[in-house]
């Protein structure tokens, strides 16, 4: 994987991932085998421990789920052990999710796979807006400053407008998101998205429900 030459620092790249017969192979067995859940918009698969949409960190109520037998070829292998969390995500066109970061205090290395149609990633660092083409069997790392001081999120809407002024539709796309449980606390210390230090300063992280995320990003 090679680092993009943009800010944030810390977003690695590896275009072609799996090829296009691999990737038509795992979207057949995720529209044909898989049962998910019955509600429209963005909906989610998990794999490993339950990823909690209300901390962003694990949930603790639900028990570990073995990796099924598709998704242990495309487990990263740039890391010392497996990821401890996957999430299988289905965004139907026009569905996005508020910018975010993963909890720091739950989660060190952040993986994320895409397939299907393209669509574009914005991060956020105050006033700065950074768009990133999330390009179909593309793999994306966020380390660092990608990471820790930028969130990320994809806008609700029917099109997305390219560099070039093109207008590109939204179509149906998945996205594979891999986490790895920290070990020891995060030390970045920014108190505007770090649950550590935000406990370390006697605040505690506000809790907000899948509902109230997704009325923010509408």
């Amino acid at each position: 994987m090679e680092e993009l030459p943009i800010e944030p620092k810390g977003i690695f790249w590896q275009d072609d991932f799996v090829n296009a017969e691999h990737e038509q192979r795992l979207i057949e067995i995720f529209r044909t085998e898989l049962k998910w859940p019955d509600r429209p918009g963005r909906i989610s698969l998990h794999y490993g421990y339950t990823f909690d949409y209300k901390t962003f960190g694990i949930d603790p109520d639900i028990p570990y789920k073995e990796f099924p037998e598709w998704l242990q070829p495309l487990i990263p292998t740039t890391e010392s052990r497996p990821p401890e969390q996957v999430c299988l995500q289905y965004y139907p066109p026009g569905a996005g999710i508020p910018p975010h970061t993963d909890a720091h205090m739950a989660y060190d290395q952040l993986y994320a796979l895409s397939l299907g149609a393209p669509t574009i990633m914005q991060f956020r660092k105050g006033e700065n807006r950074v768009d990133v083409d999330l390009k179909p069997r593309s793999m994306m790392q966020m380390t660092g400053d990608s990471r820790l001081h930028w969130t990320h999120g994809i806008k609700k809407r029917k099109n997305d407008t390219l560099v070039d002024g093109t207008v590109r539709p939204r179509e149906d796309r998945w996205s594979i998101t891999y986490r790895w449980v920290r070990e020891g606390e995060c030390e970045c210390g920014n108190l505007d998205l770090c649950d550590v230090a935000q406990r370390r300063n006697g605040v505690e992280k506000e809790k907000r429900s899948v509902k109230e995320l997704a009325a923010k990003d509408s």
